[in-house]
C-alpha cells in the first residue's frame, strides 16, 4: 500500500518536471500535458510493451492519465513559485526513480523472467520517461551526462532481487531498497557523483 501511496506521488512529481521542461520550450498546454504523461508514464509503457505485459498500466488504470494532466495544470497555475521548490522536486524524482525501479522488477518478477531481465526491467521503468522527454525537448537525456542516475536503478533493482531471494521479509526489503536508492541518489546530486565520460573530439579524415 506504501509502495502504491508513493508511486502516485512520484508520477505526479515528473509530471510536473516535464510540466517545467515544457514551459522552457514554449509549449502550449496541450503539449505540457502531453510531455507530462510521456514522462511520468514512458518507463511504464516502454517496459510493458518489451515484456508484452497487457493491458499498458495507464490503459489499466486511465486515472494515471488525469494525474499527470493536472498536475501538469496545477505546475503551469504555480510556475512563478516553482524555483523554491527545486530540491524537494529533486528529494521526489530520487524517491519516484527507486519506486519505478522496484515496481518494475515487480512485474517481471510476476511473468517468472530470468535475474538480469528483471533488473532491466526496473531500469527501463526507472530511467526511460526522462529520456523521452528530453528527446522530445531536443536535448541529451540527463541519465547520460548527469549525476548517477542509472546506475542507482540498477544498484536499487539488484538489492531488490537479491533481497527477496534470501528470503528476506517483503516489506523490509522495499524499504531498504528505497533507504539505500535514495540516499545513493541524494548523495550523487550533492556531491556531484558521475559515471566517467567518455570525451573524442577528433575529426574521423
Amino acid at each position: 500500500m506504501l509502495l502504491q501511496v508513493i508511486f502516485y506521488i512520484a508520477i505526479a512529481a515528473e509530471a510536473m518536471t516535464a510540466a517545467l521542461a515544457a514551459g522552457r520550450r514554449k509549449m502550449d498546454w496541450f503539449g505540457v500535458c502531453v510531455l507530462a504523461c510521456v514522462t511520468a508514464l514512458g518507463g511504464g509503457t516502454m517496459r510493458d510493451t518489451l515484456l508484452g505485459h497487457y493491458p499498458l498500466t495507464w490503459v489499466a488504470n486511465p486515472y494515471l492519465l488525469l494525474i499527470c494532466c493536472g498536475a501538469a495544470l496545477f505546475t503551469i497555475a504555480l510556475a512563478r513559485f516553482m524555483d523554491a521548490l527545486k530540491w524537494p522536486f529533486l528529494l521526489l524524482d530520487a524517491l519516484g526513480l527507486v519506486v519505478f525501479t522496484i515496481i518494475g522488477c515487480n512485474i517481471a518478477i510476476e511473468l517468472g523472467l530470468s535475474p538480469i531481465i528483471i533488473i532491466v526491467s526496473g531500469l527501463v521503468t526507472g530511467i526511460v520517461g526522462g529520456i523521452l522527454r528530453d528527446v522530445l525537448c531536443n536535448d541529451v537525456p540527463l541519465v547520460f551526462s548527469s549525476e548517477l542516475y542509472a546506475t542507482v536503478a540498477i544498484v536499487s533493482g539488484v538489492l531488490y532481487y537479491y533481497g527477496l531471494q534470501w528470503g528476506l521479509p517483503h516489506d523490509l526489503v522495499v524499504v531498504g531498497v528505497i533507504v539505500i536508492g535514495f540516499s545513493l541518489r541524494v548523495a550523487a546530486i550533492i556531491l556531484k557523483l558521475e559515471m566517467p565520460k567518455f570525451v573524442y573530439d577528433k575529426e574521423l579524415r
